[in-house]
């Protein structure tokens, strides 16, 4: 037998995307370890990376193209009548409707994103301004309170903590940071340094927990406006931190000496001297980390909370140095208005500023227009090459402080605050650039003129994932076109007209543009492992015949990009940014300019990397001296070239910036790179929660469910095979021991769960880990799984059967999946007696 094959890649089932090494046999991941060499992880890996055979590998995953009949049916067809028919749909759409009614939904999971940074190119084309993806069920309303504070997004330094807080968070089951559970046993064993878990749950890290304060579900927000109210009013702020870094402080405090803190305490559910200590413990440590998730960013308020979470850390003084929380650099800035590129503050332009700036640009169009014609052409000849390289570095120093620029249109769609756009029929708030999930339904299912009339769905499954799965399928059929991408035939994919089939994370080149640590940040392009799986393509591959087909842009300008491509990287840079000076609508579609032309110059396999040239020239551009750190300095475009190149070459991840904490102000997008803390819709509804709703249970309804808890055997939905969980494969429902007492409801019986949006019959798991009137459901099960023999498989509840859209955060429209008002009745053969 042939020595097994072994190949450097990452884990793509959580944000932290460790390294691994995978030994091959055949197509067959036979053994998966950690990557010692990976700059972040450092070999560390948690035991779900080792079942990623059962992703790669199986007889889920598609190999032709897939096309709704009329009689509801799935045909296979070849790729070119469906690209064909696709296209034809997609401008036909645009011509009668606009590009504005194609919708976009996902682009990647916590492991894929260079098919959704390849996808802009499309949307560019159709003219689509809406979008959506799974952080818009999660984080858009932390990201909201991130721009407002400081304009970014911060993380902490959990290993070298004193105090480590988790709101809402288990990170002993859902990481989020490097070594998680090695750094929680670390903290746990140390009679130095504390854990402060805010959960309903007893969970793994809650039982390690020096403070576990156990909240009423719902009852976030009392607590943690409690927590902040003692800093307050016990003056255990650090004073010279907000006088020196902050606005809006008095503002804040006024707020907070008014709030009852008993009463608070009583409406949370936590006894008011376990509040108290735990919050002397945040304000006395040396150093404090906070991690806010799910927990509460499902739930009831969860804006405000994700405000409250912040001021804790913030009052405290705990950011900037070891140990804190801090802001980062970013490879791509996923959502949030450029996060993560170090900038000062900016004067508004003067009139004549204004009018300087606009001759100008006429005049950089004009000649950039010549210069993107005549220079490819010249570069050809070889007797020339030397001095039109020596020219071309001269005029990229000159340029390069214009390329960001007209390189930033390859974020289009991926940046902002949302600046006041709200969607076109309900009206809701788009926050970084994302429709809130819980209204996609209601943009679709109506007769209003401006409603979505196509859906692309890319790598996500939404009909599984998002609140009430029901709704969301009627909505899909509404529409008058609707295409998945995906590698297997999910929920979604089965309520699509078309369903194509793509080659899977560890057959492409592929990306995470989660890059949140500091201060030294990686990038790790993952090669491709294996070959695509026959009959299966890329996504750049996917959006380039689409693109062609749509003639979105002319062959000369391609073909001139060609040769300048060929003429090395100075001059394709020079060549690349004067054809976007000169047609500044190219810059829509930069990702597939950069796959048509430099990604012929890429091997093969790599080809749909390209895009990453312009995001490592927009990285490189926007924090010069960290990436020069890194060791990637120069003149011009060097600097994005040599960091490019590294990132192509290396088997690994990449050190693409390299901070120290005195520059960690740097990413504070505040004036005097000040944070704003004074928010002044959250503030009032701080002063408004003593009498606000804190119930919304009912005697019909009395229970609260947590749909979708992270467990040892749960994962995100890329694992369909039930087989790979060794335990609890059909996820039970959690219950306390009283209310199964109270219910009649034996361990391991059978009952039914009825909410709002369903019912479904469950097995009970009663457990000490639940707190009275809370149960739960485990995230990932409910999928379908075709066998071997052509038949299927269904293993647990699909959470999102039991969801509502009504129930969301009033501000962000996040869904509270994590309170789902509830009842369960014990079925008659299962009856406890």
């Amino acid at each position: 037998m042939p020595e097994a094959e072994s190949k450097n890649t990452a884990c793509v089932l959580c944000e932290c995307n460790c390294g691994i090494s995978v030994e091959l046999e055949g197509r067959r991941f036979a053994k998966i370890r950690g990557d010692k060499t990976h700059p972040a992880s450092a070999g560390y890996t948690c035991e779900k990376a080792m079942r990623l055979d059962l992703y790669q590998n199986g007889p889920h995953r598609l190999t032709s193209p897939l096309k709704r009949a009329a009689d509801g049916a799935y045909v296979e067809i070849d790729w070119d009548t469906a690209l064909d028919e696709i296209a034809a749909k997609l401008l036909d759409i645009k011509t009668r409707h606009g590009g504005d009614k194609i919708f976009f939904y996902g682009g990647g999971g916590q492991g894929n994103h260079l098919g959704n940074a390849n996808q802009l190119a499309l949307r560019g084309a159709l003219g689509s301004v809406y979008q959506s993806n799974a952080l818009a069920q999660e984080k858009t309303g932390e990201m909201w309170v991130d721009g407002r504070l400081y304009g970014g997004h911060t993380k902490g330094d959990f290993e070298h903590a004193e105090v480590l807080v988790f709101v809402g968070k288990n990170p002993w089951q859902s990481h989020s940071f490097p070594r998680a559970r090695p750094v929680l046993k670390q903290v746990a064993a140390d009679p130095e340094r504390s854990i402060i878990v805010v959960d309903p749950r007893v969970s793994e890290t809650a039982a390690m927990a020096d403070h576990h304060l156990q909240v009423t579900p719902g009852g976030d927000a009392w607590l943690m406006a409690a927590l902040v109210a003692v800093l307050v009013q016990e003056g255990l702020v650090d004073r010279d931190f907000l006088s020196s870094h902050t606005e809006g402080y008095a503002e804040v405090a006024a707020a907070f000496a008014a709030v009852d803190i008993a009463a608070f305490a009583h409406t949370s559910g936590v006894p008011e001297p376990q509040i108290r200590s735990a919050a002397r413990r945040i304000a006395t440590a040396a150093s404090v980390c906070v991690y806010e998730d799910l927990g509460i960013q499902q739930a009831p308020n969860s804006t405000l909370v994700s405000y409250l979470n912040k001021l804790l850390w913030i009052l405290t003084g705990n950011f900037g140095r070891p140990g804190t929380m801090f802001l980062h650099s970013s490879f791509v800035a996923l959502a949030t208005g450029g996060a993560g590129q170090a900038s000062g503050p900016r004067k508004p332009p003067n009139a004549f500023a204004r009018a300087r700036t606009k001759a100008a640009a006429r005049a950089l169009r004009t000649g950039a227009t010549v210069l993107s014609r005549a220079l490819p052409a010249v570069a050809s000849i070889a007797a020339l090459r030397p001095a039109v390289a020596a020219g071309t570095r001269l005029t990229l120093e000159a340029l390069t402080p214009f390329m960001g620029g007209a390189l930033g249109g390859m974020n289009s769609g991926m940046r902002g605050d949302g600046g006041g756009r709200t969607t076109p029929v309900t009206g809701a708030k788009i926050i970084a650039g994302l429709v809130p999930c819980n209204s996609i339904a209601d943009e679709v299912l109506t007769d209003h003129p401006d409603r979505f009339r196509a859906m692309w769905i890319d790598s996500s499954n939404p009909a599984h994932s998002l609140a009430d799965s029901k709704r969301f399928r009627a909505a899909m059929r509404a529409l008058e076109l609707s295409v998945v991408i995906d590698v297997a035939f999910t929920e979604t994919a089965r309520q699509a007209d078309y369903v194509l089939p793509a080659s899977s994370q560890f057959e492409k080149p592929e990306a995470t543009f989660f890059n949140f640590e500091f201060p030294r940040n990686v990038f790790h392009l993952r090669k491709p492992v294996l070959d695509p799986l026959r009959g299966t393509l890329s996504e750049p591959e996917i959006y380039a015949q689409l693109l062609r087909r749509m003639e979105a842009v002319d062959q000369a300008t391609l073909d001139r990009l060609r040769r300048a491509a060929r003429g090395g990287r100075d001059t394709f840079g020079v060549s690349m940014f004067a054809a976007v000076a000169a047609r500044p609508a190219l810059a829509k579609l930069l990702p597939y300019l950069l796959y048509e032309t430099l990604g012929e110059t890429l091997p093969p396999r790599m080809r749909g990397a390209a895009v990453l040239w312009g995001a490592a020239q927009l990285c490189a551009m926007g924090n010069p001296k960290a990436v020069a750190r890194a060791g990637f300095g120069g003149k011009g475009l060097a600097p994005g070239n040599k960091l490019f190149d590294a990132i192509l070459d290396a088997d690994t991840g990449v050190v693409f910036t390299e901070d120290t904490w005195d520059d960690v102000w740097h990413y504070v997008k505040g004036r005097d790179r000040r944070f704003t803390i004074a928010i002044d819709p959250l503030l009032e509804q701080v002063r408004g929660l003593d009498t606000a709703q804190s119930v919304w249970t009912s005697d019909e309804f009395p229970l609260v469910l947590a749909a979708g808890e992270r467990r040892s055997f749960t994962a995100n939905a890329i694992f369909r095979n039930p087989d790979w969980r060794r335990r609890d494969r059909d996820g039970h429902l959690r219950i306390n021991g009283e209310d199964a007492q109270r219910l009649h409801i034996a361990d391991g019986a059978q009952a039914r769960l009825t909410t709002h949006g369903g019912s479904a019959l469950v097995t009970v798991e009663v457990s000490d880990m639940m707190r009275p009137g809370n149960i739960a459901l485990p995230n990932g099960l409910g999928l379908d799984f075709p066998t071997e023999d052509g038949g299927v498989i269904t293993a647990g509840i699909a959470p999102n059967e039991l969801t509502s859209t009504h129930f969301k955060d009033d501000f962000a429209g996040t869904p509270w999946h994590k309170y789902v008002p509830a009842r369960l009745e014990p079925t008659p053969a299962d009856t406890a007696t």
